[in-house]
């Protein structure tokens, strides 16, 4: 081996280049750990720059802050990706770095649409659950109320969008939505009024009924005195209703 100066030389230059590399690495190692690198600050963005509406400081320094490890170069972008989407409102977040010693955090924020269930969690425009303070989401305004098996969020927020609409001529928004374990729906209105309106037989099925209780609905308002409180829309060819004691039924079996 020893005289063999090819492969001495070969070991000498891979020796070398092994000696230049935990040299670079050293360098490198401690370039890193400098205390300039260590993080100053964590700036919060709301999306394309909007300021943020729900996510505070004081609640960030105390949920994700705790959780970030290492400097400008050693923290890990999904551990704090992670850290953020657990405090309350944040629906997503986009971490970057920001030499030489920030991070950049873009925060989507959960937008409430009402409040899911009586568990006091709220569900958002997109159909997510999420847990946050109640008194915040409700500063513009009580918010609508919905119920339904798990699994059937987005499902019942497609409704509520549908009644919305459904109802707009005769100028009622739904307050609650309804869908039961046996998937037959019930709806409250602005005036106070509850509508039975059942299962989906087929796709038409509430947009039917509904559609059937606008049209008779000014004439109810017209000839009843007092408040309408219930009206049973699940009779084929009729409905059943109560208003301050008077209750009407069609002779018809409901579905």
């Amino acid at each position: 081996m020893w005289q063999d100066v090819r492969l001495l030389n070969a070991t000498a230059n891979t020796l070398f280049g092994l000696l230049v590399l935990a040299i670079i690495g050293s360098g490198m190692w401690w370039v890193m750990h400098r205390p300039m690198f260590a993080l100053r600050e964590v700036r919060l963005e709301g999306p394309e720059g909007t300021a943020l509406k729900h996510v505070s400081p004081s609640t960030v320094r105390a949920t994700a802050l705790p959780r970030i490890k290492g400097n400008f170069f050693t923290a890990d972008l999904e551990q704090v990706r992670v850290a953020f989407e657990s405090v309350p409102w944040v629906r997503r977040a986009a971490v970057r770095r920001e030499w030489p010693n920030k991070l950049v955090v873009a925060i989507d924020e959960h937008r409430p649409l009402g409040t899911w269930g009586d568990d006091g969690r709220l569900i958002s425009q997109d159909g997510d659950l999420f847990t946050a303070n109640l008194d915040e989401a409700e500063e513009d305004g009580r918010l609508p109320e919905f119920f339904g098996p798990r699994g059937s969020e987005r499902e019942v927020v497609g409704r509520f969008r549908d009644f919305i609409d459904w109802l707009a001529p005769v100028q009622l928004k739904p307050e609650s939505v309804q869908l039961s374990g046996r998937y037959a729906w019930t709806v409250k209105l602005s005036n106070g009024m509850t509508v039975e309106l059942g299962r989906e037989q087929t796709r038409e099925t509430l947009k039917n009924r509904v559609e059937r209780l606008v049209r008779v609905y000014p004439q109810l308002v017209a000839r009843l005195p007092g408040q309408i409180e219930y009206v049973d829309m699940r009779y084929p060819n009729g409905l059943a209703l109560k208003a301050d004691g008077l209750k009407l039924a069609p002779e018809t079996k409901k579905k």
